[in-house]
């Protein structure tokens, strides 16, 4: 089997995440696995493994010509049997299929807000959907709206899944007291819904008892993140409340931290859950997506509805003041993403997919 990850770029998004742990993934598991990004390269280059083949085609538009001819040049070289394009590439996969007809392209929908949008706002997505041999989703209500809008009528469920990865780099060290630091990883951009938490610290006065909080993820420098920043000068918390960017160490830096939040109001399946979980983590996270599905309330996390602040504001208070109840769902979260969202456990059953 010959399967190649298209994805646009390489900066640390949770789509982006997922290509390049397939690939790595996959290629301990079958004859050849590459990676493509289309657009450009980011910070996720250097954990591609040296067992994938990897190219950046540079797309600098639209249809950009060069680059289909780019990619149809490596399909062939390689004899690729599947194209496995990651959210929007499917763009350039389609065009180069209509040179390739015998060419299988899998889409992977990876962005859970696409279920508040219409047939109409997607057209060119209905339109090639017709050339989609299956469509992978990453939670149930991507495969609903996938069944009911797109043309493509195969569409399967593959969770995403987590590296235990020993991985020793140690670059950031966080501010605050050990033991008492809250970790939000997620770029700084809609609908992460960052202020949602914020606020919900700077109500619970929980500086007084030393906790401190801590922003990790790409800054876009525009109005979302100025928001942040414009509330946490107002508050006097810059002592408290700390962004550091884009981070390569996150595992060093999740091992810094007691408890990890996600407030998005919308989500797709969250690689950030699974990363807090391996790393012991207790887990305050949004309802939204897949969520609710990773994480029993109370029993490996806490749920909130991300539009309800006092909803909010009580289970991270819940989640600082009991220490038994951190340490017992964080514990549980671990055990049950090990069980059904391990890298052996999904790529099996992609595997499976792919055969089929």
């Amino acid at each position: 089997m010959r399967v190649v990850q298209l994805i646009d770029s390489l900066e640390a998004g949770g789509a982006e995440r997922m290509a390049v742990n397939y690939a790595n993934a996959l290629s301990k598991k079958i004859t050849f696995s590459g990676l493509i990004a289309t657009r450009k390269e980011g910070q996720l280059l250097d954990q591609i493994s040296e067992s994938v083949s990897y190219l950046c085609l540079n797309k600098k538009k639209k249809i950009d010509i060069q680059a289909i001819f780019k990619l149809r040049q490596y399909i062939v070289k390689n004899k690729i049997d599947i194209i496995h394009a990651h959210s929007s590439s499917f763009f350039i996969a389609v065009l180069v299929k209509l040179t390739l007809p015998k060419a299988k392209i899998i889409w992977h929908e990876h962005y859970g807000t696409r279920v508040k949008e219409s047939r109409k706002e997607n057209k060119v997505l209905f339109l090639f959907s017709l050339l989609f041999s299956s469509i992978f989703v990453v939670n149930y209500q991507l495969k609903n709206w996938s069944t009911k809008n797109l043309l493509c009528k195969k569409v399967v469920f593959i969770p995403n899944f987590t590296i235990d990865k020993k991985d020793n780099t140690q670059i950031t060290n966080l501010k605050g007291k050990e033991g008492k630091r809250i970790v939000f990883l997620a770029n700084l951009k809609e609908p992460k819904n960052h202020i949602a938490i914020i606020r919900a610290y700077e109500e619970l006065k929980l500086y007084e008892s030393e906790w401190s909080l801590h922003l990790i993820g790409k800054d876009y420098l525009n109005s979302y993140s100025e928001e942040l920043k414009d509330f946490i000068k107002l508050n006097s918390l810059e002592n408290h409340i700390h962004l550091y960017g884009e981070r390569r160490d996150i595992k060093n830096i999740l091992s810094q931290a007691s408890i990890g939040v996600l407030a998005s109001t919308q989500e797709g399946f969250p690689v950030t859950l699974l990363e807090y979980a391996m790393n012991d983590l207790g887990v305050v996270s949004t309802n939204v997506g897949f969520c609710s599905e990773i994480i029993q309330n109370e029993f490996n996390g806490l749920l909130f509805n991300p539009l309800n602040d006092f909803e909010i504001k009580c289970q991270l208070k819940k989640m600082i003041e009991d220490d038994f109840l951190r340490k017992k769902v964080s514990s549980n979260f671990k055990m049950s993403v090990i069980k059904n969202y391990s890298e052996e456990v999904v790529v099996e059953k992609l595997i499976l997919e792919y055969k089929r």
